[in-house]
């Protein structure tokens, strides 16, 4: 194997183990060594690779939101069912990429990142996660109350959907399956919790 083909290779690692540790403990309790550990190489060698944590970080927020930006684009695509059939596929491909909150992970990252990374990760999370859902809002499929334009309906779609993550205590009971559970909680999100 050539040297550039070993450095791409352990550059990989680095990138696959960071995704699997930022994704579950977030982006405050994942430290280097964290990674350096989990991709089987020393410290100096991660930081031969990357500077620091910040842009490992945003290197994997680009690729797990360019994936579920295409995963959701193409249940977009693919336009079978009605509006919470469609919204309840588009969540559980977030449920798929995320074993946590999306929102909160991307969000609760920021009081730690330089103002450039900030702004990155801002412009990242418009055009893979915000952009698909106002697409979808934009649709057909759903008719939006008068007042509420598809930019508010996707921020508040994305920043509602924290009980889909709770072990403990799951919407509608323990016994629903993952798609049940995500149904619940979207037609609390799109028809609220009272009739007047």
């Amino acid at each position: 194997m050539s040297r550039e083909a070993q450095l791409a290779a352990t550059r990989e690692k680095i990138l696959e183990a960071a995704r699997e540790q930022f994704l579950i403990k977030g982006y405050a309790d994942t430290s280097t060594r964290d990674i350096a550990t989990a991709a089987g190489i020393t410290q100096p060698a991660l930081y031969h690779h990357f500077a620091d944590k910040e842009l490992i970080f945003v290197q994997v927020i680009e690729t797990v939101g360019g994936e579920l930006a295409a995963n959701m684009n193409q249940i977009l695509d693919a336009n079978k069912g009605d509006g919470l059939e469609i919204l309840t596929d588009m969540s559980a491909a977030m449920v798929a990429i995320h074993p946590r909150d999306a929102f909160s992970l991307i969000h609760g990252s920021f009081q730690y990142l330089r103002p450039e990374n900030q702004a990155r990760l801002g412009r990242l999370f418009a055009q893979d996660y915000l952009q698909p859902i106002m697409r979808f809002f934009k649709s057909d499929k759903v008719a939006l109350r008068d007042g509420v334009d598809p930019a508010t309906a996707a921020n508040f779609y994305l920043t509602s959907l924290a009980p889909l993550f709770a072990k403990f205590h799951q919407l509608g009971g323990a016994n629903l399956s993952q798609r049940e559970h995500i149904q619940v909680l979207l037609r609390l999100i799109l028809f609220g919790v009272a009739e007047k």
